[in-house]
């Protein structure tokens, strides 16, 4: 499929952009060739070849910034889920690596890196187990590193030994970077039918059937679909639907332009365009001003996952007509922090935690930058996941957990991140328990959607 520079300009007069970016350019890079008996060659290793692949990966995305005209919000790198290539170290020695990884993202001048990850939905190797165990200091001791664990699919069923020790060491972080409102949470996704080449972090990694090396772009633009939304007036939902699936087939074309260009300035294949939907903090750049421009009074009342349903279905169908290479994600996200309309919601009550459960079986992701009160116990945590990853294994599609248990903070207090991970608002989480259920332990075995051979 071939692109003008004439169509991008095109794109940019007809959509009448305000807020319109291309959120990532991701570049994936694969590890599995970086294992050695020794850590100090191991770290050099690593260090040495995301440099060789990543050291000019800002530069060239400015320059095509530049010659676009169009903003790119981050230069990102993924790599391999640093369990797969190193199984047989030990949690200090994980722990290094992620150091090594930080340093490296340092020296490129990104603001994270991501794949410091496992793939554990039907069980854990010894090395798994040693990387989730060095999760709470790996992320405490860097600044740029996220982290990763899927720990259900629809083909293997929900792991629940995986789930509990996930959600101590969810609690675990929060306690070590509780000076800096337990931000190593947001830091670390939970998933269920995780994918692998998601350019948006946290939840990035580079897949162990990708590539030795790609470029992923993820696109945004919620403020251009609430200006296109706006601009259509009273029109019926299915005429609503046309306006929107209208504005993301031109933003998606813009967004592949760009990340093609990236890769071929890099000197690398290009690999998807992930069409999601991705708020900011910034004022009109919010999937519930989105939700609340299609007619619903705020988001939490009735209609508004049907809205988003919607909003989701039109986003997905005009991405696959634009370009061929939709993958990661694609759809709308719901980060309670990163989006001003979400954080209001909740502040006045509109939005609960169940509500939000809700709208995740129709959009993209899931429970994403939720801060809930820092005494949460961990089987209520564990609870919360295995509903998420439920919703994610019964539909087959990808769901997670991004849950801060903000150290020493109750319901009405936040979590202030600045920068493009906002603030929220701490929610109430229901005190009946679900411990009996979850300290079972075992695996809910696949459902029959899993037959699928």
């Amino acid at each position: 499929m071939q692109y003008e520079f004439e169509e991008i300009l095109e794109t940019i007069r007809m959509t009448e952009i305000e807020h319109f970016d291309i959120r990532t350019v991701t570049l994936g890079i694969s590890l599995r060739d970086c294992n050695d008996r020794n850590l100090e060659i191991t770290k050099q290793k690593i260090y040495d070849k995301i440099l060789r692949y990543g050291k000019n990966h800002v530069k060239n995305a400015k320059e095509i910034e530049s010659r676009y005209g169009i903003s790119i919000a981050n230069k990102r790198i993924s790599v391999t889920p640093i369990s797969i290539p190193f199984d047989s170290y030990k949690a200090e020695d994980y722990v290094e690596i992620a150091k090594t990884l930080d340093k490296a993202a340092e020296e490129i001048g990104i603001d994270y890196i991501a794949g410091f990850s496992a793939l554990i939905q039907k069980g854990m190797t010894n090395g798994e187990r040693e990387l989730i165990k060095s999760i709470p200091l790996a992320l405490s001791q860097t600044k740029r590193v996220c982290s990763s664990v899927n720990v259900a699919s629809t083909k293997a069923g929900i792991n629940m030994d995986a789930i509990l020790l996930m959600s101590e060491a969810i609690k675990l972080t929060a306690e070590n970077t509780k000076d800096r409102d337990s931000i190593g949470c947001a830091k670390l996704v939970v998933f269920a039918n995780a994918v692998e080449d998601n350019p948006f972090v946290a939840g990035a990694f580079h897949g162990v059937t990708e590539p030795e090396v790609v470029l992923n772009v993820g696109i945004s633009g919620p403020g251009v679909v609430l200006d296109a939304i706006k601009e259509a007036g009273h029109v019926d939902l299915q005429q609503l639907s046309e306006v929107i699936k209208k504005t993301i087939f031109k933003i998606t074309r813009a967004g592949e332009l760009i990340g093609r260009k990236v890769a071929e300035k890099n000197g690398v294949p290009f690999g998807i365009v992930d069409i999601s939907l991705a708020p900011t903090p910034a004022e009109g750049d919010s999937i519930a001003d989105i939700l609340k421009a299609m007619g619903v009074e705020d988001v939490g009342a009735p209609g508004t996952t049907a809205a988003l349903a919607m909003l989701n279905d039109a986003v997905k169908k005009a991405g696959l007509m634009a370009s061929s290479s939709v993958g990661g994600m694609s759809g709308a996200f719901i980060p309670v922090s990163e989006d001003q309309g979400m954080i209001r919601a909740a502040q006045v009550g509109n939005l609960s935690l169940e509500k939000l459960e809700a709208m995740t079986a129709v959009c993209s992701v899931g429970l994403d930058m939720i801060a809930i009160p820092g005494d949460t116990p961990v089987t209520t945590i564990a609870g919360v996941i295995a509903d998420e990853c439920a919703i994610g294994v019964i539909n087959d599609k990808t769901t997670a957990v991004r849950i801060i248990p903000a150290y020493g903070k109750n319901v009405g207090d936040f979590v202030d991140y600045g920068g493009l991970l906002g603030k929220a608002p701490v929610m109430e989480v229901r005190k009946l328990s679900a411990e009996n259920f979850v300290g079972r332990g075992g695996r809910i075995p696949a459902p029959m959607r899993s037959l699928t051979n």
